[in-house]
């Protein structure tokens, strides 16, 4: 089985080690053996990033503008064969795997066209015969540091601006799953991206993240993972005064009203919870319900959840793919241990055999479950849920803020009275009124408050935030 190398200064490089790509639907499939770079491997992709920034940082916009759109129409072009790979080494559902390849595409079309909507200011000087002008610069060598639960579309979210921008960029998908990002950066690399501008380097994050975030020629990390991870992250970047985007964890609540319609409050909870394994970071892990529709909604999700139908994520008819690894797995279920012993009622959360060796768990409820509880405190990353009984509006919301995290929040009412009040004070940066907390536009702000996230949003316009440096400049006409 030949490896898949990495890609640094327009040339396909071994790595001085290799990861085995493993199916968590089959445990018998390798998908491939991937390259992973060493120190020494990411200083060149640093090198060769530093040595391209010149002269792609002042090309025109239409030439960055056409290679981001070449790039997108590929994706397009491609979308079935990369949707089946991320299924494969994910889990993701097929139909959610190809539906994720096809956003990636949006967003590389979106900046296409921001790369030439790129503006800055003509302002009045408040003395006479000088003129005020702000533009936008990059802000050079980028890091990009992409987790495994969407290998395909936050690598996007990340890249798709640093070239838009005039940023050269050195990219670190997760070593989990390699095989997403590496036909991207197949993609990337066919379009015509000029050598040193895009490079990917595959490996551990203790060994490539690391020797990422500690190079002096790293103008700026943008990070998806773990919180401890990130926030270690931030202080070493600190060390090195490199500008930092971290989007980290979330316990995102779901409040759902006495005056919910329970038709559209109960599916946009199992979406929320359990879709994507509940592997995301969006997911509605908390579910905020008022006493007096409590009973019944549990009963209904409880039914709703354990219906469906969770196996190979290559099968048409799976709902729910497995847990992405061995590791993920078991914490998960230590989890539903904990949430037992913590007093909740554990509805589901079993593992599962499936036709194949796979990482197979059932949706897992906890009813009765209280916000001070571990089990509704912590990041669980899998399809978990805990419920939690509220009196009224006030303590729902009281409870949907009580929390570290504050990525994404939102209400299942009938009442625009409740729902005004709960966008106007959730403390989260995303909010959802009657739709799943997860699932956003490619085209607007995505990122939260307190400790889900740190530095500007990700996404949309609001993306040039991060990726260029604003410069103000004055002339004297005389």
């Amino acid at each position: 089985m030949s490896q898949h190398k990495n890609l640094i200064a327009g040339a396909w490089v071994s790595g001085t080690d290799q990861s085995d790509n493993i199916n968590p639907s089959d445990l018998s499939d390798t998908i491939g053996q991937y390259a992973r770079a060493d120190a020494a491997q990411v200083g060149d992709a640093v090198d060769a990033a530093r040595d391209a920034l010149p002269k792609w940082a002042h090309a025109s916009p239409q030439v960055r503008a056409d290679l981001l759109d070449a790039i997108g129409i590929a994706i397009l072009a491609q979308k079935d064969d990369i949707g089946r790979m991320l299924a494969r080494e994910e889990g993701k559902t097929l139909a959610e795997a190809v539906g994720e390849t096809v956003r990636a595409a949006q967003i590389f079309r979106f900046f296409a066209g921001e790369a030439i909507r790129l503006a800055g200011d003509a302002i009045a000087s408040v003395r006479p015969g000088i003129d005020v002008n702000v533009t936008r610069e990059p802000v050079g060598v980028v890091g990009l540091i992409t987790p495994w639960n969407f290998p395909i579309a936050i690598p996007a979210w990340k890249i798709a601006p640093a070239l838009a921008y005039g940023n050269t960029v050195v990219f670190k998908p997760a070593d989990l799953t390699p095989g997403s990002a590496h036909m991207l950066a197949q993609i990337i690399d066919a379009a015509g991206a000029p050598a040193g501008v895009f490079n990917l380097v595959m490996g551990r994050g203790s060994v490539v993240g690391n020797a990422l975030v500690a190079h002096p020629d790293v103008n700026a990390i943008s990070f998806t993972g773990s919180v401890p991870v990130g926030r270690q992250l931030l202080v070493d970047a600190a060390k090195g005064m490199k500008k930092v985007q971290l989007e980290m964890g979330g316990k995102n609540p779901m409040v759902v009203m006495d005056d919910a319609d329970l038709d559209i409050a109960v599916p946009a909870c199992v979406n929320g919870a359990f879709f994507s394994t509940g592997q995301r970071c969006t997911a509605s892990s908390r579910l905020i319900v008022q006493a007096g529709i409590y009973d019944e909604f549990v009963d209904k999700l409880s039914k709703a959840a354990g219906a469906l139908t969770v196996g190979d994520a290559l099968d048409p008819a799976t709902q729910m793919g497995p847990v992405a690894s061995a590791n993920q797995l078991k914490n998960n279920l230590s989890y539903v241990d904990i949430a037992r012993a913590e007093g909740a009622t554990v509805l589901g959360g079993e593992t599962l055999e499936g036709s194949k060796d796979g990482y197979y768990q059932k949706p897992a409820i906890f009813a009765d479950a209280t916000n001070d509880m571990r089990s509704s405190r912590e990041e669980i990353f899998g399809p978990c849920a805990s419920v939690i009984k509220a009196t009224d509006f006030d303590e729902a919301l009281a409870l949907a803020n009580d929390t570290e995290f504050g990525l994404a929040s939102g209400i299942c009412t009938s009442s625009l009275k409740h729902a005004r009040a709960f966008r106007a004070h959730s403390q989260a940066g995303m909010v959802m009124v009657n739709l799943p907390t997860a699932g956003v536009d490619y085209h607007v702000p995505f990122g939260g408050r307190k400790g889900s996230s740190y530095g500007s949003r990700e996404q949309g316009r609001y993306a040039a935030e991060f990726y260029t440096s604003v410069k103000t400049a004055y002339s004297f006409a005389g």
